[in-house]
Order: structure tokens, then sequence, then C-alpha cells
């Protein structure tokens, strides 16, 4: 079908329209300034804000982190002082760490617990860790006053900075302290962070935790804390050392009052209860806590702890260390000492320097004053009752007992005796002679002659007397006859250490401490059985564990019989011999010394239950004084401090005594095979 085609007559006209004008082409540099600024901001801002967003969660996330390294069982773990005990088991002294003990929660007085939280963290029990109501107020008021007038940390953030190493004050320290507050919020109860901060927070003049200020500053346990003393203790946390009643009493309680005035406005008291305490009289304790004790006995102590348990043992306190020292003991042989000395510096020829005119500035530590030693031993367990190593421990911590080593002089007869006893070679009825030693006469020393200190010879006596009377010539006789080599083994069995095997041993030229020679003598009252001495009896760690005992060790030194033999003579030494003019009417054994030109005097000697040791000398050794024997010099100290004892816990019973007549040398040689 062909399609039909119209003139152009008959079409219809198309619109005409005008052409707009042609638009010039823009620049890159129009088309930049031509967006819009608006847009631009708008995303700068969103992206700013993002920005902070991921680095405020950066930051939370690393502060969470940090605050998660924190061990939260260290909240429990609560310094402690290391406490020593004296022989019956109460406290003597401390040693390292904080004073504390420590009380559960429910054994804490209510009053307390109100008057802390009034004081210190009023929302304690609403927030978690962080406060900001408190943070607000804080913040307003110290705007107003221009100053940190008040600060805003919860009781669980001073947990926080307490127990962990956190930081100094600034910024970052107070953000981790909250992040950490938060989580121990998250981990322990609103009771257990209570006990924790209560246990450890300082409360002034040395005193950690409330039960130990209680009992310091009332004299009584935390749980029958009135509600006045709560407050008190309360108002002493700000400002610990300021506030304490032992310093400063009308400070404690105007801090006290102002507790009482916030707990009367939380409505947790009423105005009569407050008014009540306010006017209750204030009762501090009469008596202060045991300080940390300066003495030679604490000098003891402390050099065998470090011996027993290593130094982060030592360090983290809270031990319990229980010694065998006797309190009064100790006092007694430290002013029998001072007492007897100062006595010997007023008799006339006496020519050193006096300690009443010492003075301690001008000394470098020396101290040219007569001085001495005494320790005290127990018999049955080999305990150090008292140990005395100078006339003041202030003026010289120098502990002569244990450092001080001197010629023994004739203190060590008493074991060449027993050595020539044991050989069976002489007996106490022996005849021997106290004529001169002639040159030749010795086999082990042909040229050696020494003499007796008083310059006389008696002849010929039973062997015994001359311990009694402290022979030198008979007492070298009877080491001869023994033989060196015996004499030297049996003071190493006694505990002395190696002796020079040299005759003038029998003369006690060789030195020894105080402390080794009166362990020696131990053997003597104990029938010839020497107990090692020993200061501490036992530790305990915090826990009450006892990680330490001694061990008691013991061994035979002598026989029974010839230890026997030997204490019989010393007994009459005391009664008719060297020590005559003691003045001690118990049972007692001992032997005095003295060396060589009078430059150090000794007494040895023993009851049943107790043996003590004393030395007198210069620290520079010169001559005493003129005839400063051991029975004028030291014999006095020994008798003072024995007197004390045996009216104490220490009577002096019976000694040992060997059988009489022909059969003991008999049995004595039948025992070593002669």
């Amino acid at each position: 079908m062909a399609r039909r085609i119209d003139p152009p007559s008959s079409r219809k006209p198309r619109r005409q329209t005008t052409p707009e004008p042609a638009k010039p082409l823009k620049t890159a540099k129009a088309i930049k300034g031509k967006r819009p600024r608006t847009v631009f901001k708008g995303h700068l801002k969103w992206r700013l804000a993002g920005m902070g967003l991921l680095l405020l969660a950066l930051a939370f996330g690393v502060y969470y982190a940090w605050a998660c390294i924190y061990d939260l069982d260290q909240l429990g773990v609560l310094p402690q002082r290391t406490w020593v005990y004296d022989c019956r088991g109460k406290p003597f002294s401390r040693l390292s760490g904080e004073d504390r003990v420590t009380a559960p929660i429910a054994q804490i007085s209510p009053h307390f617990i109100h008057a802390l939280i009034a004081r210190e963290d009023t929302r304690f029990y609403e927030h978690h860790g962080v406060d900001p109501t408190g943070i607000a107020r804080a913040m307003v008021r110290n705007a107003i006053h221009l100053h940190a007038k008040e600060g805003a940390s919860t009781l669980t953030q001073q947990l926080a900075r307490n127990v962990f190493p956190l930081g100094g004050h600034n910024l970052h320290r107070k953000i981790l302290e909250a992040f950490v507050a938060a989580r121990i919020e998250r981990n322990r109860t609103k009771a257990q962070i209570l006990e924790a901060y209560v246990n450890r927070i300082y409360f002034g003049s040395g005193f950690y935790g409330v039960e130990t200020a209680s009992r310091a500053y009332f004299g009584k346990p935390s749980a029958k804390l009135s509600l006045s003393e709560g407050a008190i203790l309360a108002g002493l946390i700000r400002s610990p050392n300021r506030f304490s009643p032992f310093r400063n009493l009308e400070r404690s309680l105007r801090e006290r009052d102002t507790v009482l005035g916030r707990m009367e406005k939380l409505g947790m008291i009423t105005p009569e209860q407050a008014a009540a305490a306010r006017a209750e009289p204030v009762r501090i304790a009469s008596t202060r806590p045991p300080g940390v004790e300066q003495s030679y006995a604490m000098d003891l102590v402390e050099q065998n702890l470090n011996l027993i348990l290593d130094e982060d043992q030592i360090d983290s306190g809270g031990l319990k260390v229980f010694t065998s020292i006797d309190p009064e003991l100790q006092r007694a042989a430290e002013a029998a000492l001072d007492t007897q000395l100062s006595r010997i510096e007023q008799r006339d020829g006496y020519k050193h320097p006096k300690r009443a005119d010492f003075d301690p500035a001008a000394a470098n530590g020396e101290t040219p004053y007569l001085q001495g030693a005494a320790i005290v031993i127990d018999n049955a367990t080999g305990g150090i009752r008292a140990v005395v190593g100078g006339r003041s421990y202030a003026e010289s911590t120098y502990n002569r007992a244990l450092l001080a080593s001197r010629p023994v002089g004739s203190t060590f007869k008493p074991f060449v005796y027993a050595a020539a006893y044991a050989s069976g070679a002489v007996t106490p009825e022996t005849g021997i002679s106290d004529d001169p030693i002639r040159n030749g006469e010795l086999q082990s020393a042909p040229r050696w002659h020494p003499g007796n200190s008083d310059g006389n010879f008696l002849g010929i006596l039973p062997a015994e007397e001359g311990l009694i009377r402290s022979r030198n010539t008979m007492s070298v006789r009877i080491g001869d006859k023994a033989g060196v080599g015996a004499v030297c083994r049996l003071g190493q069995k006694a505990g002395l250490g190696e002796i020079p095997r040299f005759p003038s041993s029998f003369l006690g030229s060789f030195s020894a401490n105080l402390k080794e020679m009166t362990a020696a003598y131990t053997i003597f009252p104990n029938s010839g059985i020497r107990r090692q001495p020993f200061v501490i009896e036992r530790i305990e760690d915090a826990s009450g564990k006892a990680i330490y005992r001694a061990a008691h060790i013991e061994s035979r030194a002598l026989d029974a019989r010839v230890s026997a033999l030997v204490s019989s003579a010393l007994e009459k030494v005391m009664q008719r011999g060297t020590a005559a003019g003691a003045d001690f009417h118990q049972p007692a054994a001992g032997k005095t010394g003295t060396t060589n030109d009078y430059r150090d005097a000794w007494f040895i000697g023993y009851t049943h239950a107790l043996t003590c040791g004393v030395w007198v000398g210069l620290d520079k050794p010169v001559k005493i004084m003129p005839h400063g024997y051991g029975a004028t010099l030291a014999l006095p100290v020994w008798c003072d401090v024995m007197n004390l004892a045996v009216k104490g816990r220490y009577p002096a019973g019976a000694l040992p005594h060997a059988g009489e007549g022909p059969g003991v040398l008999r049995s004595i040689r039948k025992l070593f095979g002669g």
C-alpha cells in the first residue's frame, strides 16, 4: 500500500525558538572556586569528629588494657613488719615492713566504717569506682576557691593508688586510677574493697591499718571502737601525722568533730549521738607499742636472720621471728656490765679515759673507755638468753661478744685437765709438781719454762688443785702428759675451732671470742654434750606457716664421767679457788682468766640451768690496771647477772659429780682402752 505524502503546504510548521547566547567555557580555577564551602566544612567536621572518637576509643582501649595488667590478688597482700618475739613468745622488737595488724571487716566497729564513708566517700555504695557527682562537686568548689580545695577520689580509687604503682600526680595517673578502680569494682564486692582499704591505709605515728591504729591509740581492738574513737581515726586519714593523737590531740579532736558533723548531716547519727560523742572523754593509750629495738641482741638476731633467709624473704616483711632472748636477763646483763665497769673506772690508779667523760660526737666510732661483753646460754637447749657486746649500743655497735677475738688465758685450762683425765694418764688425785719447769722437761717444748702469775711455787699437789688454784706450771705439765694434739682436739670438739698445736695453748695463748668460749663451757654442766648455740628458734611467714626451725644440733665432746670430774673442780674454784670471792651463794662452777700484762679479764661460769661468760678489756689491748684479774674485774658482772637469773626462771640445781676413789681411774682407762 502506497504511503501518503502530504504536500509541503499541508505540514504543521515547527515551533521557532530564539537561540540562547552561548556560555563561555569555565577554567579549572573557576570550577574549583565555585564548589560549595558549606559542604566541605561539613565533611571536615565529621572527619574530625570521627578521628576524635577513634582516638578516644584507642585511649580507652589503651587505659583499659593497662588497667588489666595489675593483679587484683595484690589487694589482699598487705605489707607487714617482721615481728621479733622473746623466749616467752611476747613481742620483743620489730624489723622490716609496715607496722600492721589486720582484721576482717566483720570484726571492725560499724562506728568507724560509717565515719570513714561520711568523711571520704559518701556515695561509696552507689558508684562503680568513680563518682561523677563527686567530681562535679569538687570542680565547682575548686573553681569558686580558685585552688584545689577538695578532691574527688573514691575509696576505691584511693585503694588502687595505694596498692599499685600508677605514677605521679598528673592527669595520666588520675585516668589510669579511674580505670583500675572500675575494674576493682567489677571484680570485688563493696565489703571486700572496704576490708582491703581499712587494713592498708596509714593512720600516722607508724601505724598501718585500723586494727593496728586502734590498739596503739586506744589500747583496744577495732571491734570495740566507740563513735568518738571511730570518728577520730576516720579524721586522721587525710593528714595522718598532723592529726595523730600522740602528736597533737587538739587537732585530732577538731577533725573528729568535723567527721561527726558530716555524719549528722547525712543522717547517719542523730544530733544527740553527735553531741554525746563530742562530750565523751578521750582515753589515749598510755603505753606505746614496742619500737624497733636497737641493741646487741637484735644485732645478733638480724645477723642470723640474714644467714637463714634470702633478702627477698626478709624485705617482704610479715614474718614472725621467735627467739631465745630473755628480756629480763638481757636488761640485767646490760645494766650489770656498765655498772661494774663504771665502778672500776672510779678506782684509785685507773688511768684510762672514763665513759662519763666520753663525747660520742667527737669519737669517730671509737670508744677509748673500758669495754666489756657478756653472753648467757641456756644449758638445756643452747638458746642464747642474753648478749651484750659493749657498754652502749648507741655509742658503739661493735659487738665484742661475737667479733672481738682475744687471748683466752686461763679459761682454757679446764679443757687441758679434761683431755688429761680422758687419756687415763692423770686423775684428780695424781700428784703433780708446781715447781719451776726445768729446761728440757717438756717433750714438746724443751726450752719453754713458764712460771706462775704470783711468782710462787707450791711443790707437789693433787692434779685438780692446779685447776682450782689456776697454777700455770701444773697445768703445763698436765697438758704435756695429755699431749698437745689431744688437748687441741678436745677444744675443737667443744667448738673452739682450730687451736695452734703449741704447748703455749695450754695457758690460753690463742684467741677466741666470748660466744665461742661460753658455748664451749656448756659441755661441763651438760655431762659432756655440746649443744650448738642459737638465737632464732622458729620463723613463721605471714600465713603462720613455719618456714624455719632451729635444728638443735648436739654432739658428744667429752665422756660424762670426765666432764663430771672437771665440773667438780670448777665448783671448788668458786668455793676456795680463784673465784672464792664471788657474791653468789648457789651451786655454781666456773673459771677465771687473765692474760699477759692484765690486758684481758675473763670469767666463765655456770649453774645447772645457765652458762654465762664475761670479758673485760679495752678495744686497743693495753694493761687495764695493775692486778686486773678476772676475779676482780669480770666476776662481779657475772654475779649480778646470775643472781637475778636464779630468782626468776632459772633456779640453780645440783651440778653433776663424778664418783670418788681409785675406781674412777680404772673406769676411765677401760673406757679409752688404757
